[in-house]
């Protein structure tokens, strides 16, 4: 296959911003009706902020089944080598652009893709990233990109409570293994056990998580709460809890209220335990809160 590398030279307030287009290929012509095709350039996106979703997408075992691409993956490996980058390194699935967006582990990339999950082809087209300066040592960025370009089948597993991915060259070797970690074991209603290691007995404190809709319900005991569960790709398939508010009723001088909201605020992790209980952790791998699962509402 020809590559043709182009520079992009984007304008932002004024500045310079730059970018590389890595590769190109020739778009498909078939017809075929489970072929995604994209027609439109890409565009390369100058805040992060501004592309990926709050959630990340909630896959089906019907799905895996057929093979859909959607949503975020970590990456996990590059020619079976483990990814280095001064950032977490990620692609996201975007469906309805037929376009992927991420990071390489130090530049913001994107792309078109087209892929049949009747013979389970995939590729990508007109790649570009941005040019900083990357200086960790053993950076995988370009590996990673150079794995896109070569990319030409694709394999979808569910392997536990994760979805792996692996990308494969027209040799079928492999070329990258990704990641998705299935967050639906965080829905439904939970009553909170322990807050930073101190067991909580309040009947009435409960969360109520919504993976599919991004949401959090709960009561801290005395008021009631709503936010937002976000996936953030930045650190490999971790959660975060946002725009908390809650109802400003007056509560008992001893109560869990404010713990119970810091914890919310630190956790980043989840993890699933026996007993229908999951635990919430902070970036130390440090437990915040212990949840079992209720049916009361």
């Amino acid at each position: 296959m020809n590559n043709k590398f182009k520079i992009i030279t984007f304008s932002l307030l004024g500045l310079s911003f730059m970018s590389c287009s890595l590769f190109q290929k020739n778009k498909s012509t078939s017809s075929q009706e489970n072929t995604v095709e994209v027609k439109k350039e890409s565009v390369l996106p100058t805040d992060r902020t501004d592309i990926v979703q709050p959630v990340s997408a909630v896959y089906t075992s019907q799905e895996i089944s057929k093979g859909i691409l959607k949503g975020d993956w970590s990456i996990e490996s590059v020619n079976g080598n483990p990814v280095v980058g001064e950032k977490a390194p990620f692609l996201k699935f975007v469906p309805a652009e037929g376009k992927i967006y991420g990071n390489n582990g130090c530049n913001v990339i994107n792309a078109d893709y087209q892929y049949n999950p009747e013979d389970s082809t995939l590729t990508f087209s007109y790649l570009t990233s941005t040019m900083r300066l990357c200086y960790k040592e053993g950076l995988t960025d370009t590996q990673i990109n150079l794995a896109l370009d070569s990319t030409r089948y694709y394999k979808c597993e569910l392997n536990g409570d994760d979805y792996n991915l692996t990308f494969y060259n027209e040799y079928m070797k492999p070329v990258m293994q990704l990641m998705h970690q299935n967050f639906q074991f965080l829905n439904g209603t939970w009553s909170v056990k322990e807050i930073s290691g101190e067991k909580v007995d309040v009947p009435k404190m409960k969360l109520v998580i919504d993976v599919e809709e991004g949401k959090l319900h709960g009561n801290t005991g005395c008021n009631v709460i709503n936010g937002s569960l976000e996936i953030n790709m930045e650190s490999a398939n971790s959660i975060s809890f946002q725009a908390i508010s809650k109802t400003l009723m007056l509560c008992p001088d001893e109560n869990y209220e404010t713990p119970l909201l810091v914890a919310l605020e630190e956790a980043m992790k989840a993890r699933p335990l026996k007993g229908d209980k999951v635990e919430l952790l902070d970036s130390q791998n440090k437990p915040v809160l212990l949840l079992e699962r209720t049916s009361d509402k």
